[in-house]
């Protein structure tokens, strides 16, 4: 295993619980100790965060957070006394110009000649009538920066666009669990009158874009409509119930599941989707054999949905969707096929070790 020798804080907005294995497992390969500076999201955002970490000092600040949507902005207080009482020789933040405190932890590090690591989605092109100012304060942050990690080939390419020396840039593909231990799950062919089942595992907020999977398996032929489970909790449930009573009543709402109730979805599936943003249920349902159909967002999904594994469709296009899904499901034998090249995928190339990894060679390139 690849480990850093020196100290190393980690400012996260907000800790979610679905992260804590990645930071168990960094915590493990930095020997100088791992802190993690983090606060709580607001009560609408429906986010369940992690309450403790192994081998990790957990310390919460107070998130202040103003206004919503594209104005959101953050300040975590306390951040200044953590870094004093922690020193870490490394930070890592997040490369989000709406964290308000992040350039004040940035200073006090530059003071103390250390370095600081910006951890990114990436950094699409702007629009809109503040598209100058958000591009003069997303420039302004990634120049204080010595090294950045992203998430995908993507992003790596956005964050080059910008100026920041390629060298210095680390792809550290989004990932959730380790390789799976478990053996590939065998799925047998389908019988005469059975039908497939679709899983969506996620938080249920309007950016997800679940209203179009509704509405692309009211599409499909009635004679070969799919059984739809819908894992997850967030504000757009009533919505999303509505809608489904009234256009597709076969889905199933679960509610937020975990542990062996989530496991035993995964392997009750034939067919991931995620019809919008987000991505990290993605390497998770890869790793129990499952093809994935996904929209394309913020590059992460380029990564893991290739043409062998899956589909990558256009963002709120309900007939691309339509005939994604068509498509799959007209075909048994191929979902397996791709289900199992879904399975290589996550145990051979991108996975939480292999995340880990990453965040250490950045870690030892930060010093060099």
């Amino acid at each position: 295993m690849d480990t850093f020798s020196g100290k190393v804080g980690l400012v996260q907005r907000v800790l979610p619980v679905y992260r804590a294995p990645f930071f168990n497992a960094l915590g493990k390969a930095c020997l100088g100790g791992l802190s993690v500076f983090t606060g709580q999201p607001r009560p609408t955002e429906m986010i369940k965060t992690a309450l403790s970490l192994l081998d990790v000092a957990l310390v919460e600040g107070n998130n202040r957070h103003f206004f919503h949507s594209s104005r959101y902005l953050c300040y975590q207080s306390g951040l200044q006394g953590w870094l004093a009482n922690w020193d870490p020789e490394v930070l890592i933040v997040e490369a989000n110009p709406r964290y308000l405190s992040t350039p004040g932890a940035i200073r006090w590090m530059k003071s103390r000649k250390r370095p600081v690591i910006g951890w990114g989605l990436g950094a699409p092109p702007l629009a809109g009538p503040l598209a100058g100012l958000r591009r003069n304060r997303r420039l302004a942050l990634l120049n204080q920066l010595d090294t950045m990690i992203t998430y995908s080939q993507t992003g790596a390419a956005e964050y080059a666009g910008l100026g920041f020396p390629p060298d210095r840039i680390f792809v550290a593909a989004n990932a959730v669990t380790p390789p799976p231990e478990h053996p590939l799950p065998i799925r047998p062919d389908l019988e005469a009158g059975q039908t497939l089942r679709i899983l969506y595992v996620g938080r249920l907020q309007p950016r997800k874009n679940i209203a179009n999977l509704l509405r692309a398996c009211a599409a499909s032929p009635k004679d070969a409509q799919p059984e739809l489970v819908i894992v997850g909790d967030g504000p757009d449930r009533a919505r999303l119930e509505a809608l489904a009573a009234e256009i597709y009543p076969a889905a199933l709402f679960t509610g937020a599941l975990y542990d062996d109730a989530l496991e035993e979805q995964f392997r009750a599936a034939d067919l991931f989707v995620l019809p919008g943003t987000g991505g990290l249920a993605i390497q998770q349902a890869m790793s129990f054999g499952l093809p994935v159909i996904a929209a394309e967002a913020d590059g992460t999904q380029a990564d893991l949905v290739r043409p062998a594994n899956g589909w990558q469709v256009p963002p709120n296009d309900v007939a691309a969707l339509s005939h994604a899904l068509d498509e799959a499901l007209s075909d048994t034998a191929r979902l397996r096929k791709m289900g199992a090249e879904s399975y290589r995928i996550v145990a051979e190339e991108i996975n939480l070790d292999r995340m880990v990894s990453v965040f250490i060679q950045a870690l030892n390139r930060s010093l060099s």
